[in-house]
């Protein structure tokens, strides 16, 4: 969606006056929800929630925000359905493209609506690692695509999509999981599993890594996998850890199948971008990208 993040985080834990279960609704972590609550109050030079040990409730300033929060949504939707009357009877091909993680998650739900709302638009989707999709967008083999990494082509324009959160997690009934939270050394000695070169994924791992003086060839990688799922069905019968999407992690977590461990002083931060070739834009593909937006739960 086109507004800002922070604020559907605020009324998520204003509406529910838990930081917990906001982040459980949200896909995010704990500690996520409270930097954004941080920020925004920051922003607005008041405090929006009182706290009192476990429980919190809204200040003045908050139930104020929380009246304007609700308008600005339910305007947003009038606006969606505006536009989507404005973009009836567009046709014509589309071949679309998104690295793994987002192919595995948001991209399947947003391809079955686009296809319900633009029926007379004929679409192929591919899938692959941030470099492979890249790739093929220098090679004018997909037109729009949606990637995570680091990663800057200077014949490709980026465009922020939305922003993603990697955690370290392992199977809950590993011993590490009580642990809850260690410090940046101990991944040393932790068996990990990891994904493939090439990935968007590992890119943003190493460069957050090497911020607290680690180095990924100074890991114990047990195994690379080249899919999420892949690594989810390997923890769950390993003693090994991860850093995996929290996009990707919501259904095991909920049914207690993994853990998250805090790595204390360390936060993966990722951005999802669409990319295309300079120039090479339509209707069609702007029209895909604001319904991306416009449907997307991150």
């Amino acid at each position: 969606m086109i507004f800002d993040f922070r604020l559907k985080v605020f009324q998520t834990v204003a509406l529910k006056l838990s930081f917990t279960k906001a982040a459980a609704e949200l896909f995010i972590t704990q500690p996520a929800v409270t930097r954004h609550i941080r920020e925004l109050e920051k922003q607005l030079n008041t405090a929006l929630f009182v706290r009192n040990g476990n429980h919190i409730a809204l200040t003045t300033a908050g139930n104020i925000l929380l009246k304007y929060a609700t308008k600005i949504f339910e305007t947003y939707l009038l606006f969606e359905s505006e536009l989507a009357q404005l973009n009836d009877g567009l046709k014509g091909n589309l071949r679309i493209g998104a690295s793994t993680t987002l192919a595995q998650t948001i991209m399947p739900k947003i391809l079955a609506l686009f296809k319900t709302a633009y029926p007379e638009i004929q679409f192929t989707f591919t899938r692959g690692n941030t470099e492979s999709i890249t790739q093929q967008v220098i090679g004018e083999k997909i037109d729009v695509a949606i990637v995570e990494g680091q990663m800057h082509y200077p014949q490709i324009n980026y465009e922020k999509f939305s922003d993603d959160e990697l955690v370290l997690v392992t199977k809950s009934g590993n011993p590490l999981a009580r642990k809850g939270e260690i410090v940046p050394q101990q991944l040393l000695d932790l068996p990990l599993v990891l994904r493939e070169h090439g990935s968007g994924t590992l890119d943003v791992i190493s460069k957050a890594l090497s911020e607290v003086g680690i180095n990924l060839k100074d890991l114990r990688i047990e195994l690379q996998l080249e899919s999420n799922v892949s690594i989810k069905q390997y923890l769950l019968h390993s003693e090994s850890a991860a850093f995996l999407s929290m996009q990707t992690i919501v259904g095991e977590l909920k049914r207690n199948e993994l853990s998250i461990v805090d790595i204390k002083g360390v936060e993966m931060f990722r951005a999802f971008q669409f990319i295309q070739l300079h120039g090479r834009t339509s209707k069609i593909i702007e029209s895909f990208k604001l319904f991306c937006r416009s449907h997307s739960n991150i």
